[in-house]
């Protein structure tokens, strides 16, 4: 019987093997973004309540960072910071119409790509991921 262990392995392998079909997707998407770039979009839509010192934590990176990291996509037409009207320090968040479209494009190519990989698989195999994706879901 196979245990916890091994399972946890397998399901990282098969993390290990879906992120070039990320970064690829990605890569289809203009402008070309870093994937560190494209995570932080990720995450403002996620929690567009977030500030900049939030974004830098959920990132996992320096305040100095994040602040560049928003500077590009800001220039880029992706992000832009607004003023919160209950308190005007604080800055907020906020994907741009191109921020979103950008994540829906690289959604639509992520999908595509899952689609012929998923695809070339027998029924059955298919099958068994479905299965296990609703399990950890």
């Amino acid at each position: 019987m196979t245990g916890p262990e091994d399972v946890a392995r397998q399901v990282l392998d098969a993390v290990e093997s879906l992120a070039p079909l990320w970064f690829s997707a990605v890569e289809d998407v203009t402008p070309r973004l870093s994937p560190r770039q494209v995570m932080a979009l990720r995450t403002v839509r996620r929690r567009p309540e977030l500030n900049l010192t939030a974004l830098a934590e959920q990132l996992g990176v320096g305040l100095p960072t994040a602040s560049r990291l928003c500077d590009r996509l800001e220039a880029a037409g992706m992000l832009q910071r607004d003023l919160r009207l209950d308190d005007r320090r604080e800055v907020r968040l906020v994907l741009t119409e191109r921020g979103r479209q950008f994540l829906a494009d690289v959604t639509e190519s992520l999908s595509a790509r899952l689609t012929d990989a998923l695809g070339a698989m027998p029924p059955a195999e298919r099958a068994r991921v479905e299965q296990a994706l609703r399990a950890l879901g």
